[in-house]
């Protein structure tokens, strides 16, 4: 996977708000994305990713602060960035009664194409994404994984070296989205820049960066590592089996820091990451949980989400507006 190369940021954004009436959907948000670079940005469904991606693609204006991206302010000019930038909306937004080599026809059309040169990008992009033997497949036939590969080269087919996904793997099946993922990351290596959301814990892990969204407001940014050792310190186990015990009586153990269930049984965060797996298991038996299975876990980003919901303040009552 690529990271930053050192070059100033292709997204710069400061402070940048949108308001629907009275709710603020996104509010004063900050980062920068680099050159070669996965930002993953992450939260629940509402949490303001769509929206702050809908501002930074030029679909949606925004009610206060900045973004550049590409050199270009979002606001004054919004018909430049979308020239400039590739799109995958999470609605499917591709025509299902029209082919394969049909879509790419239109939407290359939309951005300039024509002719040998469009031939050319279509059969480069169609090859790219596997979907060659596909070309004239009606769009509607194809199966969803394949379809997201269509709409993906559909959004690189006129080579932009910044691209932003929204969800763009939202339905689909474990194995697509492993497949969708291998295509992206190839793209970075190429040398595109990638500003991606979604609410997949497990494909934040593909990022270089992570930005946790949480009612609006960016709450965490950093590696997937720097995440982990910042937000879950500790030690952390999967406690399972019938001793595993109850949430409450867990979290009152000497030592336990958090409790959290996990299927049927608990993932268990240890202040000292010292204690290990065995003792752990002595601590359960003095407490009356004799014979609970421990495992020893590696912390996920669905602990630091976690970690950080659960110490955000609760939002005050709001209408229902895009994500």
């Amino acid at each position: 996977m690529s990271g930053p190369t050192g070059a100033g940021p292709v997204i710069e954004v400061r402070d940048l708000t949108k308001r629907f009436g009275a709710f603020t959907a996104v509010d004063r948000v900050g980062f920068e994305v680099h050159a070669g670079e996965i930002l993953g940005y992450l939260g629940a469904n509402g949490a303001g990713k769509s929206t702050t991606i809908r501002m930074l693609c030029g679909l949606l204006a925004p009610t206060a602060g900045t973004a550049l991206v590409a050199g270009v302010d979002v606001s004054r000019h919004p018909q430049k960035v979308k020239r400039l930038i590739g799109y995958m909306s999470q609605r499917f937004s591709l025509y299902l009664d029209l082919s394969a080599a049909e879509n790419l026809d239109f939407f290359g059309g939309a951005q300039g194409l024509a002719g040998r040169r469009l031939r050319a990008r279509s059969q480069a992009v169609l090859e790219q994404v596997g979907l060659l033997a596909h070309r004239d497949t009606r769009t509607g036939d194809l199966p969803g994984g394949w379809r997201q590969r269509l709409a993906l080269a559909c959004a690189i087919l006129h080579e932009p070296h910044l691209l932003f996904l929204d969800e763009p793997t939202a339905g689909v099946d474990p194995v697509s989205r492993r497949s969708f993922w291998q295509l992206v990351r190839g793209l970075v290596r190429a040398g595109t820049t990638v500003l991606v959301t979604t609410h997949y814990m497990d494909e934040a892990e593909y990022c270089d960066r992570v930005g946790l969204m949480v009612d609006g407001r960016l709450a965490a940014l950093d590696t997937p590592a720097a995440l982990k050792a910042r937000l879950v310190p500790g030690r952390l186990f999967d406690v399972h089996g019938p001793a595993a015990g109850s949430r409450g009586r867990l979290a009152a153990i000497a030592g336990i820091q958090h409790v959290e269930p996990f299927g049927a049984g608990f993932h268990v965060r240890m202040a000292d990451p010292s204690v290990g797996a065995g003792d752990l298991a002595g601590r359960l038996d003095a407490a009356g949980f004799p014979g609970a299975v421990i495992d020893d876990l590696e912390p996920s980003l669905e602990e630091v989400f976690l970690e950080v919901v659960e110490g955000w303040p609760a939002p005050a009552n709001a209408p229902e507006v895009p994500a």
